[in-house]
């Protein structure tokens, strides 16, 4: 059986959801020796008021996903404008060195979390999880939250800012 449809252009699609501006978050938890470990996302946001849910998604081949589906809580940093070396930091190069020379801070639960410079932060435990193409969404039930002043980091089109682009060109 033939398709009359040209194949799906997955570049073309990823330009186009790069033209809605999001935050970035950064989601912290701990290795199975209590080590901190964290990945940036952008992919967030809140569910519902009660219970307080938000969900986020992590590419099914990364292999930190048991970390976030195993039941231990993890923290959803939202990163603020002077945090972008943070959001570069946790999204590239081995996890487990991600955390070198920052400052371990935990939660009153014991929760790895970036400090008071995010713009906010919430405190969560897996609620559920489904399987989307190539991504798990993961639903957090938010045990505690948080925020400060700070503006928060932006991403648009591929790079980080204040605020979107305005009138910016194709």
């Amino acid at each position: 059986m033939t398709s009359d449809q040209p194949d799906f252009d997955s570049a073309h699609f990823r330009a186009t959801l790069g033209r809605f501006a999001t935050g970035v978050t950064v989601i912290t938890t701990t290795l199975p020796d209590g080590k901190p470990v964290g990945v940036t996302i952008s992919s967030f946001n809140s569910v519902s008021l009660a219970p307080p849910l938000v969900l986020w998604s992590l590419m099914q081949s990364s292999h930190l996903l048991d970390l976030f589906t195993n039941g231990q809580r993890y923290v959803i940093n939202v990163l603020s404008h002077q945090q972008q070396e943070l959001a570069m930091r946790f999204a590239r190069g081995p996890s487990e060195a991600r955390y070198d020379g920052l400052p371990d801070l935990r939660t009153e639960a014991g929760t790895p979390w970036l400090g008071p410079d995010c713009a906010a932060w919430m405190e969560c435990r897996p609620h559920s999880q489904h399987a989307a193409g190539d991504h798990m969404v993961l639903i957090g039930k938010v045990e505690r939250c948080a925020h400060g002043e700070n503006a928060p980091l932006i991403y648009h089109r591929g790079n980080f800012s204040l605020t979107p682009a305005v009138g910016a060109a194709a």
